[in-house]
């Protein structure tokens, strides 16, 4: 994994974008192993924490949290203070205890639509995990299995509407590719490699101009 390693030590030396902090975005199709992958991404940032957009969205709100994560996470940041945040339980269709996240180095913002336009002024770094659209789909329904086929069948139009309206591979400054060779076909998909490969984008507009890297 050293290209992780590479991947983190760049990561580290930009300039914090939000406050004292580096937001490192992680996006990508639901089931395109977002989580596994922000699991190691962290670990090689020196133990970054992460903040799981399921933990910001809700069964009514699938994508309208924009709002929420500015008030609770991203403003106080900017601000060099704690962000803190309740997170939604996707059983109890309720938000549950709070949690919070004090200013790091790096913050690792996982989930589908981490690379929106409202986020990018406020990252330091935009990765799209590059799984097509369908063959993510399909392995999340696997992994979710039957009794969520229901909300699946809600979710991927909803996901579609979003991508068409608010693009985020465009953007990215590194494509992630589970690598799938012959040593790795019979491996779980944690313990599989990585291609890192650069991103066809910009992050927009931060300080009002756009700026490639």
């Amino acid at each position: 994994m050293n290209e992780l390693g590479d991947l983190a030590a760049r990561l580290l030396a930009a300039p914090a974008s939000c406050g004292p902090v580096r937001l490192v975005a992680v996006d990508g199709h639901a089931g395109s192993g977002k989580t596994t992958f922000a699991t190691l991404l962290a670990e090689a940032l020196g133990g970054a924490p992460v903040l799981r957009l399921d933990d910001v969205a809700t069964h009514d709100e699938l994508f309208a949290w924009t709002g929420r994560l500015r008030e609770q996470v991203l403003a106080p940041l900017s601000r060099g203070g704690t962000a803190r945040y309740r997170p939604y339980d996707w059983v109890r269709r309720a938000f549950g205890p709070e949690r919070t996240i004090a200013p790091s180095p790096a913050l690792v913002v996982e989930g589908v639509g981490a690379g929106r336009s409202a986020l990018r002024p406020h990252l330091a770094g935009l990765l799209w995990m590059d799984l097509d659209a369908r063959t993510a789909w399909e392995r999340g329904r696997l992994r979710d299995g039957p009794s969520q086929s229901a909300f699946w069948d809600g979710w991927v139009p909803a996901e579609r509407r979003h991508f068409v309206a608010d693009p985020s591979r465009p953007f990215a400054d590194v494509l992630v590719r589970q690598r799938t060779g012959p040593h790795d076909a019979d491996r779980p998909p944690g313990a599989r490699g990585y291609a890192l490969l650069p991103g066809p984008g910009v992050i927009t507009e931060r300080d009002g101009a756009e700026t490639g890297r």
